[in-house]
């Protein structure tokens, strides 16, 4: 073999080597790509604070006065609400709790009979509230009487966790927090947490308002014809 020949060899080898690095990186490239992979961390907030719907006690507080021997107009109020929530969310046992050892206690029993009646008058049947007690933290507590039941609430993670220095994260991505108060906000206004689930069905038809709908689509298309064909009406 000639002088030449093995000098082309020489040269060729290390131009093939580089030939077949580039042919493989760009095979590498030229095959699908898995998005969820390539992208990284995932960075919706809602794959980090989720809403789940689950059961939860619901509970309201009415504040009870020593003196008080009737309800009052706001305490009246706390009631409807909590009865409205409760025939929305659960059909099991609604449970009144009054304290016990508290300088308002006295109070607080004559009041149970009261709320258990203003209860079933918002149509929560009888024989589904329970009366019972709870413990006071001490004689000077003013202590209230806590309804309470059990149903379905919407409800998502903890707002407030740091796990990472944001100061020191340079991955251009939403902070671990991010998103979690309007995740809350909206499982907080949502009144039937079961919208999450499914949606619910449509309700029938108002026949009366489509026929004014009707109607006033008709006029007002009647008049923009007139208007176009310079039509005055006289």
């Amino acid at each position: 073999m000639a002088h030449s020949d093995l000098r082309y060899l020489r040269t060729a080898k290390p131009l093939l080597l580089v030939a077949s690095l580039a042919a493989a990186v760009l095979s590498g490239c030229a095959g699908p790509r898995d998005q969820l992979t390539t992208g990284g961390i995932p960075d919706d907030y809602r794959e980090r604070h989720p809403i789940v719907v689950t059961e939860a006690e619901q509970t309201v507080d009415l504040p009870v006065a020593s003196s008080d021997r009737r309800l009052t107009i706001a305490q009246r109020e706390l009631i409807r609400g909590f009865a409205q929530n409760y025939m929305s969310r659960a059909s099991g046992p609604v449970y009144i709790l009054s304290p016990e050892g508290s300088a308002n206690a006295g109070a607080a029993r004559a009041l149970r009979s009261q709320v258990r009646a203003e209860l079933a008058s918002r149509g929560i049947a009888s024989s589904k509230i329970v009366n019972t007690t709870y413990t006071a933290t001490g004689l000077l507590d003013a202590a209230p009487i806590r309804l309470s039941f059990t149903g379905t609430t919407a409800v998502t993670t903890q707002c407030g966790q740091w796990p990472k220095d944001i100061t020191a994260d340079f991955a251009n991505q939403n902070y671990y927090n991010f998103g979690c108060a309007s995740q809350n906000n909206l499982a907080a206004q949502v009144a039937n947490p079961e919208d999450f689930v499914a949606p619910r069905g449509m309700t029938p038809i108002d026949a009366e308002r489509r026929n004014e709908a009707i109607q006033e689509y008709r006029t007002t298309t009647s008049t923009i014809e007139d208007m176009d064909t310079g039509s005055t009406g006289f």
